[in-house]
């Protein structure tokens, strides 16, 4: 997110949170981003998708880690929750293994589709999905770049038990 967007206060807020999920009225967060929400935050479902594609206000929570769990229109308030991918990421030696439920995790923190997942890491759509679906692994310098992708976006993982 470029700094200076509208939705940077909303971001840096989210970051500096340390609860799990998070809920904020609409009024909060116009008062978070010195700005009123627009009306199609207030009535469309939409407004509030994970996808990050074209959408800052989007990109705001999934920088910080989190997701849109629920949005009452009724309430006018709406729920975040972060990531947590501890469960479907296996590390070795402090490093994340790049198998179909780490890259789909990945991608689904990302709030992409395989089409735009795959664009972002200069592979098809298909590689993404034969990823997904385990019948293919990425080839070590593909795990790398994984791994920087998965920095860049706060990719966020704990060591299992």
């Amino acid at each position: 997110m470029k700094e200076g967007s509208k939705y940077q206060p909303l971001l840096e807020f989210l970051r500096g949170s340390d609860q799990n999920e998070l809920t904020l009225s609409f009024t909060e967060i116009e008062i978070l981003i010195k700005d009123i929400l627009p009306n199609s935050a207030k009535s469309n479902r939409a407004w509030w998708s994970n996808r990050s594609k074209g959408a800052l206000q989007a990109s705001a929570w999934i920088e910080a880690g989190y997701s849109v769990a629920d949005v009452d229109f009724d309430k006018q308030c709406v729920t975040f929750r972060k990531f947590t991918t501890s469960e479907q990421v296996q590390l070795v030696d402090g490093k994340v293994v790049w198998n179909n439920k780490s890259i789909k995790a990945l991608r689904l923190q990302m709030g992409l589709t395989q089409a735009e997942f795959a664009t972002q890491l200069g592979v098809r759509q298909a590689t993404v999905s034969e990823w997904e679906n385990g019948i293919y692994e990425p080839t070590r310098s593909k795990s790398k770049h994984l791994e920087l992708v998965a920095q860049m976006v706060g990719f966020t993982h704990q060591e299992e038990s």
